[in-house]
């Protein structure tokens, strides 16, 4: 069994219903006991049901049945209001602002172990596992593209997918901001279907680019670049792909 440490905010309210999501974040400041005391000020109004620290402590903020306010202006899937869906847990990490660097084993270790003890409480699919950037790329970068997703699937939370050569190559020429058309089309209509709130159309709009950039921070972190190369849009094909099956791994080669 999982030892936390209570710590509560004062900063929730009412579910309206069962939590399906899990969002992680980092907590983007220059210390835990900077963002911990954030999280528990009334004043702020920001919280999280989990704190997990570098060394792997953890610490519990908001019990799970109440909605913590860890998202924001956000939506995946078509809900738009992510913290009535979610759970919601924060990973001491300064962030891009403030020195963003690797996550440490003893975190991310505990980060595992934490999404597989709420997942046995409630029903959250891999498609659902999601960072804070996939729920609002036009203001949000984290967790960011150090944190493993990869090592998550494999641990069978989220989905993961590496498309082999040919199915990269048969995707053709990058498409880019300012580019139109059909291809672009597809690719805004798949983002959309995976979960982003970026609507189906043909233009590589900035809307377009920041969605990417999100989709590359979680799915395709060796880029990130808002460029949507063969790659990153045969991870994607390969992500819906799963997302419909429900593999029992969330992992697909």
């Amino acid at each position: 069994m999982l030892s936390f440490t209570d710590a509560p905010s004062p900063n929730f309210n009412a579910r309206r219903g069962p939590p399906d999501m899990l969002v992680l974040h980092y907590t983007g400041m220059r210390t835990a006991e900077e963002a911990v005391a954030r999280l528990r000020d009334p004043a702020a109004e920001v919280s999280a049901h989990y704190v997990v620290d570098e060394d792997g402590s953890i610490l519990k903020l908001v019990v799970e049945e109440r909605r913590a306010w860890h998202a924001g202006r956000g939506a995946w899937q078509g809900e738009t209001d992510v913290n009535a869906a979610s759970i919601g847990v924060e990973i001491v990490n300064p962030g891009h602002e403030f020195g963003y660097r690797a996550f440490p084993e003893a975190q991310i270790a505990a980060v595992i172990a934490l999404v597989a003890d709420i997942r046995s409480r409630w029903t959250i699919p891999d498609a659902r596992i999601i960072g804070h950037s996939d729920t609002a790329p036009e203001r949000k970068q984290d967790p960011g593209e150090l944190f493993p997703w990869k090592r998550l699937a494999e641990a069978g939370h989220g989905l993961w997918f590496e498309p082999a050569a040919e199915r990269i190559a048969a995707l053709g020429a990058s498409l880019s901001p300012g580019d139109d058309g059909l291809g672009v089309i597809v690719l805004r209509s798949g983002l959309h279907r995976l979960g982003y709130a970026l609507k189906p159309g043909g233009d590589y709009d900035e809307e377009t680019r920041l969605t990417v950039e999100a989709f590359q921070r979680h799915w395709r972190p060796e880029r990130v670049d808002g460029v949507a190369d063969g790659e990153t849009r045969a991870r994607l094909v390969g992500l819906l792909q799963l997302a419909s099956a429900e593999s029992v791994t969330g992992v697909l080669n």
